[in-house]
């Protein structure tokens, strides 16, 4: 067992009348990687901010690393590294300036400075554009700068806004690879993510919020165990959309999911089989996965929030 670095209980959060944090519990322990997943206004940034001590809360416990958590803490807040959503690097300045800055912000001599830039640098895969100006890095460079920086006070917990939002596969696969590798050296990650391979690659525990409270909370396999059949086959139609209706003979649970349908149980092969037989129609069988849980617990419904 992991010690325990993040107690919650009960933790609430309101704007007004509004309930964002309606009285959640969890734990985290050192070393882990727990995600926060939910659809947009569900509490998730709120729950971060706590974390951080950005936000006062409104009611309940939450102590990290063994500390009530209250705003401007300078002794959490050293033991915290954050990687916003937004990449708010300096553009006026090159790749190791970035580095350069946040170290002498964290009081480092010239030789430790020039250490750790090249230690996160490396970590980065970022050594060879030291000295290019970060206006001429790619997205996922840019990503890979803000996490070194990150680092740079040698954090025991680091803070994750969707890392990898709108990067492609190869740039969303190097971070992956980074963040695996900082997890193996002990750092706590918290990660808020919209990408389910992204939290079921990451995370070891996961914590589903909607609407303020937690639906549900476990590993990536538990999750999925609990709340869908192993298999599911996608169907859709190259001419149309496929109704309920056109399949309602056929065995399983079925959904419609914007422009295609599911059926979701066990040994769905002959399914599959029968439906290939109808023309018109395409389909996919594959297991179960984060997504299907999310859509279970959380709805269809498209949601606009903070």
């Amino acid at each position: 067992m992991h010690p325990t670095i993040i107690v919650a209980s009960n933790l609430t959060k309101r704007y007004g009348e509004t309930v964002v944090v309606d009285g959640i519990d969890f734990e985290v322990g050192q070393g882990e990687c727990f995600g926060f997943l939910g659809p947009n206004g569900a509490g998730k940034s709120t729950t971060m901010r706590m974390i951080m001590g950005l936000t006062p809360r409104d009611g309940g416990r939450l102590e990290v690393f063994g500390r009530d958590v209250v705003p401007e803490d300078s002794v959490l807040a050293a033991q915290m590294g954050i990687v916003p959503q937004d990449n708010n690097l300096d553009v006026d300045l090159e790749v190791g300036e970035n580095l350069d800055v946040y170290c002498r912000y964290f009081g480092l001599s010239a030789r430790e400075r020039e250490e750790k830039i090249e230690q996160l640098l490396a970590f980065a895969q970022l050594s060879d554009r030291r000295y290019t100006p970060v206006t001429k890095l790619s997205g996922g460079m840019m990503r890979r700068l803000v996490i070194a920086r990150a680092l740079v006070a040698q954090p025991k917990m680091v803070i994750l806004d969707e890392p990898t939002t709108g990067l492609d596969p190869q740039a969303r696969h190097l971070i992956w690879q980074r963040l695996a590798k900082l997890r193996e050296t002990g750092v706590t990650l918290l990660l808020t993510t919209h990408y389910m391979e992204e939290a079921a690659r990451l995370c070891d525990r996961l914590l589903i919020l909607n609407r303020g409270c937690i639906l549900d909370q476990g590993s990536p396999e538990d999750l999925i165990s609990r709340h869908v059949e192993p298999e599911v086959l996608e169907i859709w139609n190259r001419d149309g959309m496929p109704s309920l209706e056109d399949f309602a003979d056929l065995p399983g649970r079925k959904e419609q999911v914007g422009d295609t349908l599911t059926i979701h149980g066990f040994q769905l092969e002959t399914v599959r089989q029968l439906v290939v037989q109808r023309a018109g129609y395409a389909c996919l069988l594959r297991p179960a996965n984060l997504e299907d849980v999310f859509l279970r617990l959380t709805g269809h419904d498209l949601r606009e929030g903070l």
